[in-house]
């Protein structure tokens, strides 16, 4: 009977404490969730709200899916703003992707100045958008550093890069994906760097060379970063704003061809004071950003499990 209710004192021990380590976990993210929910999911819920009124200035009247139905049939929506930034999007992450990497795996080695040239590579992504677009338009321009090199070399282009519709988009995204790079190599590098040496060491037993090692036991154990890398680029790219309103204007010129989706977003809301308007193209653009993400998500767990 004694040895009974000693283990039901002591089941009843071990609940407690774990209910005493469960409140103590909750009260250690009770905060950031709170910022959470205040900051990320209320504004979600609160712009699908707008969505449904003409909000203007003030609440205007219920529109039911009205918005939704105009943003359907919006030709500046889906033939500039969307096509922009698929274009945009389809080209700089892969670009950003592949040179970041490239980077990572170059400073990762045994070389003289490495911290150096890690700090080089990882400085334009510290500059402030405005600084590196300034500097860009001076280059770019129809007397610029760019086209005076290209004189010399035989290529006469006298245009502004940025002033022509068919190198406007173009040079913003070799401009992002040179600033955003040393980001993804500093992700890459971190996920290097977890890599254990055996695998190296059994590697070499085993004959590879450098290109088969890369691929078949660097780039394999990647596929962790690949997915974040990829998940935080789609992301970066899908909301490019400034660069398109420093150089292109609000208006997204010359012509349309740097408008993008949040460029849209912001002439809606804060040139034509159509909130709910705005509000809708913030939730069509949030609802594909995550069923793109969620597509990688399956794409890389198959990945992962094969």
């Amino acid at each position: 009977m004694a040895i009974a209710v000693a283990k039901r004192r002591q089941v009843r021990g071990v609940g407690s404490e774990r209910v005493r380590e469960a409140l103590v976990g909750y009260g250690f993210i009770a905060l950031p969730m709170a910022f959470f929910l205040l900051f990320f999911i209320f504004p979600i819920g609160y712009a699908f709200y707008i969505s449904r009124y003409n909000w203007s200035i003030f609440k205007g009247p219920f529109v039911g899916w009205d918005n939704y139905r105009a943003l359907y049939h919006d030709t500046i929506f889906w033939h500039h703003a969307v096509r922009n930034t698929l274009v945009y999007a389809a080209v700089v992450v892969p670009l950003e992707i592949a040179l970041g990497l490239a980077l990572a795996v170059v400073v990762n080695q045994a070389i003289r100045f490495r911290t150096f040239f890690r700090a080089a590579f990882y400085f334009p992504s510290l500059a402030s958008s405005a600084a590196i677009a300034a500097i860009a338009t001076y280059i770019l321009a129809s007397d610029g550093l760019l086209n005076t090199t290209l004189g010399h070399l035989g290529y006469h282009h006298t245009d502004a890069w940025f002033a022509q519709e068919s190198t406007a988009l173009p040079s913003i995204i070799g401009l992002n994906a040179w600033t955003t790079s040393g980001t993804i190599m500093l992700f890459y590098l971190a996920a290097l760097q977890a890599i254990p040496t055996d695998v190296y060491e059994a590697a070499a037993i085993d004959g590879a060379g450098a290109w088969r090692t890369f691929r078949k036991v660097t780039f394999a154990l990647l596929k962790p970063a690949h997915f974040f890398v990829a998940v935080v680029s789609v992301i970066g790219a899908l909301q490019m704003f400034d660069q398109s309103f420093l150089i292109g204007g609000a208006s997204g010129g010359p012509n349309y061809s740097t408008m993008t989706v949040v460029l849209y977003l912001y002439n809606r809301a804060f040139n034509a004071i159509q909130f709910g308007y705005a509000a809708t193209v913030g939730i069509v653009l949030f609802a594909f950003i995550f069923t793109v993400t969620l597509i990688q998500r399956l794409l890389f767990g198959k990945a992962e499990i094969g």
